[in-house]
């Protein structure tokens, strides 16, 4: 009778055999779970799992109306990994480098370039001077050996033989490189990517991966761009290649621009293609706000169109123009020459890297004339003088607290002047007369007050105090000359600033240029106003300079120039002598015009600051009312339709009824 299809010897040799498969396989997985399980799980780790950085848009920058300063475009990054690369892959490389615009060659070497080792193991750190030899490792052809020289400085700590060889092999293949950071056993470390473009279109990027390689990977990004290349340069700032913010509003408002990059823990196969099922946690980005700046773009534009002008016919070191609504604050306009194109900020060579520098807030300079506001607000505001008041500008010496003191010589002779006259003849004696009706302590008093000698807060960085020195430390010519202008200076803004005061009934304003900032919904988040950092001067003595400083831009005054035909402009000249080589040259000026008007209710201040143009000049002296004051003029006449200007009667107050009755000019 049979015992069944198997005998029992068959039977227990294959339970035995399904007792070791399985004992094998059991042996085996608490191998991989428990006793190699640490070390498994940073491979695993370190090859699938990632932290992928989603980047958030950074904000734009607008003018006041909406138009673009600056906005961020998206980029495909393109990348290579070599250990993905397929031999069909080698076949359009053609085609993806003309795509792409990349040299074949590179792309060629980048597909080919798999493993970066030292020619010899490090067994010590390597001295910073010492020069470090890799070859590269590729399958077809053989690699030359490269040299390279460390660029960074040693660190107080000295690096290891691991970091040193890793940072090698880095300078070896490429900044734009990522390697795996643990060697294999010989020693080599694995090319993961490497950088194929720095950033295509949408559209380059389908086309490429239309092409079927498996072993690029596209990484979106966003790039800064400025569509208007070099308008509002030293205002606007620049962004860059690490997208790191440098200077101007971009780096002042990088707290609201920047935004907020998202972020995603997932996992990649064997391809480097991302498995979304695995996706664990995800933070979407938040783009960043938009900034609003107070500047016009037309009113930029105009403005730099003019110092184009003033460029080529002048050739000076450099050049100044600051435009703004002086009932406000608000900066319309802020401009300097030379300048530079924001989307090239890498081009500009390094011995012209000044023309980077926002020179109207970060050099300083002496007024000159134009300073003479400050003594005229100061003796009208203390009653020591009226408009019709007069002062003997012949004499050349006189007796100040028990000493005689020698006054300023005059470009022209002067008997007595009324203070109108002395206005708008622009007389330093009369000026330093006016200062010394007032005594030290008052004057320097009525200077702070302008806004000399001290930061004005603006958010733009790099802003000078300038130089105003307290009455202990003047000398016996001080109260003389620095009412003209001399033994002080000022940034361009800060003598803008000061002649707005007049502008804005007395009140000295913190200059503005954001004027809101919005999110993402257009919400405003924050709301820039008129900031008064304090009051200079009475409404009625403001009112009265407004009017003596007409007579500037009259046939009589010193900047008739100046004039626009329908309007009362009110403003001043300056030329100051610079210093050469320690000592005042009659060859080298800064010429200068700062007024406003409509003067009765003013609408628009300007200043037009022009350094060592003299050599173009006619007569070789760079004079503010023939330099400057005509692109005052110009700059004007452009900005009543713009900023629709009304011509409007003078607003008579208190303080002009005497202007009005006494004075001449």
């Amino acid at each position: 009778m049979s015992k069944g299809f198997a005998s029992s010897y068959r039977i227990v040799l294959l339970a035995i055999g399904l007792f070791a498969c399985f004992g094998g396989l059991g042996v085996r997985l608490v191998w991989l779970h428990v006793i190699d399980r640490d070390a498994l799980l940073k491979t695993i780790t370190r090859v699938r799992q990632q932290l992928i950085v989603e980047q958030a848009k950074r904000g734009d920058i607008r003018d006041r109306n909406g138009a673009i300063f600056a906005t961020s475009h998206s980029r495909i990054v393109l990348g290579v990994d070599p250990t993905m690369v397929r031999p069909q892959d080698m076949k359009n490389i053609p085609k993806l480098a003309a795509m792409i615009g990349v040299p074949e060659s590179d792309v060629r070497r980048l597909f080919l370039t798999r493993y970066a080792e030292p020619v010899a193991s490090q067994t010590a750190p390597v001295a910073p001077a010492a020069g470090i030899q890799f070859k590269i490792d590729r399958p077809e052809p053989a690699a030359p050996e490269i040299s390279t020289e460390p660029t960074a400085t040693a660190e107080a700590e000295t690096p290891t033989p691991a970091a040193t060889a890793l940072a090698a092999a880095l300078a070896a293949v490429g900044e734009d490189t990522d390697l795996d950071p643990t060697p294999d056993e010989k020693g080599r470390r694995v090319v993961r990517w490497a950088r194929l473009s720095e950033g295509v279109s949408e559209e380059v990027s389908a086309q490429v991966l239309k092409l079927g390689f498996k072993c690029i990977t596209t990484d979106r990004v966003f790039r800064r761009v400025y569509p208007n290349n070099q308008l509002a340069a030293h205002v606007i700032g620049y962004v860059n290649r690490q997208q790191e913010p440098a200077a101007g509003i971009e780096a002042y408002a990088d707290f609201y621009l920047r935004g907020q990059n998202g972020w995603r823990v997932g996992e990649r196969d064997g391809r480097n293609r991302e498995l979304a099922q695995f996706n664990t946690r995800k933070v979407p980005p938040s783009d960043g706000y938009t900034v609003f700046l107070t500047i016009d773009t037309v009113v930029q534009d105009l403005v730099e169109q003019e110092l184009a002008y003033i460029a080529e016919k002048f050739e000076p070191l450099k050049a100044t123009i600051i435009v703004s609504d002086p009932r406000d604050g608000f900066i319309l306009g802020m401009a300097n020459y030379p300048s530079f194109d924001l989307n090239a900020y890498n081009k500009v060579p390094k011995d012209e890297l000044a023309r980077m520098r926002n020179v109207a807030i970060t050099d300083v300079y002496e007024p000159g004339s134009v300073f003479k506001i400050v003594a005229a607000s100061g003796a009208i505001e203390e009653r020591q003088a009226t408009p019709e008041s007069t002062f003997d500008c012949s004499i050349d010496r006189i007796d100040y607290k028990g000493r005689t003191r020698k006054l300023p010589r005059e470009d022209h002779h002067f008997g007595r002047l009324s203070v109108a006259e002395i206005i708008s003849h622009s007389s330093n004696r009369g000026a330093a007369q006016l200062a010394m009706s007032l005594g030290d302590d008052r004057f320097y008093g009525y200077a702070r007050a302008f806004g000399f000698g001290q930061r004005l807060g603006f958010p733009i960085g790099g802003e000078q105090g300038g130089t105003l020195h307290p009455p202990k430390k003047w000398d016996g010519l001080t109260i003389t000359r620095m009412p003209m202008g001399q033994a002080v200076s000022c940034t361009v803004l800060q003598m803008h600033q000061a002649m707005s005061v007049i502008a804005a009934d007395g009140v000295l304003l913190r200059p503005q240029i954001i004027r809101q900032i919005r999110d993402a919904a257009h919400d405003v988040v924050y709301r820039y106003d008129r900031d008064e950092i304090g009051r200079a001067i009475s409404v009625n003595t403001a009112r009265t300079m407004a009017r003596l400083l007409m007579g500037v831009a009259s046939k009589d005054g010193t900047a008739p120039e100046a004039a626009i035909p329908g309007f009362d402009v009110a403003g001043k000249t300056g030329t100051a002598q610079k210093y050469i080589n320690g000592k005042p040259s009659d060859r080298h000026h800064v010429a200068s015009f700062v007024g406003f008007f409509p003067a009765g209710r003013p609408q628009v201040a300007i200043s037009v600051i022009i350094d060592d143009a003299d050599h173009k000049a006619h007569g070789g002296v760079a004079y503010g009312s023939k330099v400057a004051a005509p692109s005052f003029k110009r700059i004007g006449e452009r900005l009543i339709p713009i900023l629709n200007i009304q011509s409007r009667g003078p607003a008579v107050g208190p303080g002009l009824v005497a202007a009005n009755e006494g004075g001449r000019r």
